[in-house]
């Protein structure tokens, strides 16, 4: 044991970033191995990472330019948080901004490098093993919980079958949010199946796991994360494969698009039916569930009133939660936000805050996309920020606080791949213990 511990340490402490703090940088890879599984151990380890990426540096937060769409953003949330709608509720909401902003300047020394973002990548592609495991359990073994740990504050509330029923759903609280996740996870398992220099033991554990995450997705029965899935593979295996790649998808997707799209003579479409299972197309088209659907119900109905409430209430909006409370009233149905960040964003804190903050992602994920051609995790790593960013358009995975967390670390190493450099004040080495 005596040997052990240093070898391990000693393996945890390679490839940080130039500035990373030796102890910050093995709480923050523990991190994120424990993140999927446990947002309290996670927190515990990434807390302390954080505290340590943030003294020393060069720049204090305000002086980064790129910080300063959320700082003003910040000031738009805490002043309208003093005329909300919601009361309390709204001060509380901003726990899901406010900390994650700091998270996102004090967590870029840890992805500075393309290194620390290829192991950064693969902590959370191993992190995920717990989630595909309980998943596949609760649906072929019946395995359910409440599981769980350290006198109960750690519990994991697991169904059997899933939730909803026989939808994978795994360690998180709902399948939508189980596929978020890998969904995320997918592009960054993908180049770590396709890295070189892998011998054929290696490889063949990556590719069963890339297999049981493939799976683990297709079983959510999420229509985001099928999109996902496909979405990923070009993305990730980059331009030079687009010749033969791009025809050989659209060839495999065909028959989708032939047993989903509506009007599809019969002729045609039944043996597109024959040809993809049924849950699949079935799940895509959606005719049965849609016409026994209530207009409330519906994503339009939602978008349409909280466009309403934009109108009415622009600068600083109604407050955190404030769509769970008016959307019934109005509608006559409850939903507890509105399918679309943009949307719940400018509802909750004003349309400044929303655009400040959106156009940050954006700006991020265009500009670290043209600084040149991308090695493969940093493909990866882009795409799975892309992924994300590309769900929040019609649900609100954030509201996981374990995909917050891994959200604003993406963030934080888009901004990190093109920073001139992350470097604490008066030390040009890496600050040993900090």
């Amino acid at each position: 044991m005596t040997r052990f511990l240093p070898m391990v340490a000693a393996w945890l402490d390679g490839e940080a970033g130039p500035c990373a703090s030796t102890w910050g940088w093995r709480c923050f890879q523990l991190g994120l191995f424990f993140l999927p599984s446990s947002a309290l151990l996670a927190g515990l380890l990434l807390f302390p990472a954080l505290i340590l990426g943030s003294v020393g540096r060069e720049r204090p937060f305000w002086r980064d330019p790129w910080n300063a769409p959320l700082l003003l953003a910040a000031v738009f949330m805490v002043v309208g948080c003093v005329q909300s709608y919601s009361g309390p509720l709204a001060w509380a909401g901003l726990a899901n901004w406010i900390p994650f902003f700091w998270g996102f300047w004090g967590f870029q020394p840890y992805v500075a490098l393309a290194s620390s973002r290829r192991r950064s990548s693969l902590w959370l592609v191993a992190g995920t093993v717990p989630v595909v495991v309980t998943g596949l359990g609760q649906l072929w073994l019946g395995w359910q919980g409440p599981w769980q740990m350290f006198g109960g504050l750690i519990i994991w509330f697991m169904s059997a079958g899933g939730r909803p029923e026989g939808r994978l759903s795994g360690l998180f609280d709902y399948a939508n949010i189980a596929s978020a996740w890998l969904a995320m996870v997918w592009p960054l398992m993908l180049a770590a199946l396709v890295q070189p220099g892998l011998n054929r033991m290696r490889r063949g554990v990556v590719l069963t796991m890339a297999a049981a995450v493939v799976l683990s997705l297709v079983l959510t029965e999420s229509r985001n994360g099928w999109g996902a899935l496909v979405l990923a593979v070009p993305l990730v295996l980059g331009p030079p494969s687009w010749p033969w790649l791009l025809p050989l998808l659209g060839l495999a997707l065909l028959p989708v698009l032939v047993a989903v799209v509506p009007g599809v003579p019969p002729l045609l479409q039944d043996p597109a039916r024959t040809l993809v299972p049924e849950g699949i197309w079935a799940r895509l088209s959606d005719t049965q569930y849609a016409s026994q659907r209530a207009l409330a119900s519906t994503r339009l109905s939602q978008w349409g009133l909280a466009l309403q409430l934009i109108a009415e209430r622009p600068w600083f909006g109604w407050g955190a939660a404030a769509f769970s409370v008016i959307y019934p009233l109005r509608a006559g149905k409850w939903h507890g936000h509105a399918h679309n960040l943009p949307l719940e964003l400018a509802i909750s804190h004003g349309l400044p805050a929303a655009v400040l903050v959106v156009a940050l992602v954006l700006l991020l994920l265009v500009v670290s996309l043209r600084r040149g051609p991308l090695a493969l995790f940093d493909r990866s790593w882009w795409t799975a920020a892309l992924v994300l960013t590309v769900l929040h358009a019609t649900d609100l995975p954030f509201f996981d606080s374990r995909l917050n967390i891994a959200g604003w670390i993406l963030l934080a190493g888009l901004r990190a791949s093109f920073s001139p450099r992350v470097q604490p004040a008066q030390h040009a080495a890496p600050v040993a213990g900090a």
